[in-house]
């Protein structure tokens, strides 16, 4: 199985989780959200992960998100993927949004880990857009 694991500094992992889940489906295995809340320390944090990831095989793969580069959750991550001995079958990505997850989990079973991310960080790229209403009177000014 190919799991998205989505790991965030408060609570953004469980919800873009959550907001997955209702565009994707409920109940799916193959999601797995772990936050390092305030105040809790790192090992804690740590250990929720594992938790998590204890459902992970040495014959799945791993789409690693965290919602910053070199933030906490996402090294740490990385150091557990390590001593699980799945960063050969891990691909991690920093930084995360609701379609670049989104177009993870429904793309993730047709094509290779590696071919996904170079298809989903453009992707996500693209949907990064400015959002304008403009209203019928300023049309009729033009």
């Amino acid at each position: 199985m190919k799991y998205v694991v989505l790991v965030s500094h408060g609570m953004m992992a469980p919800g873009l989780h959550n907001a997955i889940e209702m565009l994707a489906g409920a109940g799916r295995e193959d999601i797995l959200s772990a936050s390092l809340e305030n105040g809790m320390s790192s090992e804690v944090y740590a250990q929720n992960l594992r938790d998590r990831l204890a459902a992970v095989g040495q014959e799945d793969e791993v789409l690693l998100f965290g919602d910053l580069v070199g933030g906490s959750p996402l090294t740490t991550a990385a150091n557990i993927i390590a001593e699980l001995d799945l960063l050969k079958k891990t691909v991690m990505i920093g930084g995360m949004n609701l379609p670049l997850v989104l177009s993870a989990v429904l793309m993730k079973d047709t094509m290779e880990l590696g071919e996904l991310s170079e298809m989903l960080i453009p992707e996500a790229r693209e949907e990064l857009k400015e959002f304008q209403i403009t209203s019928e009177e300023s049309e009729d000014e033009i």
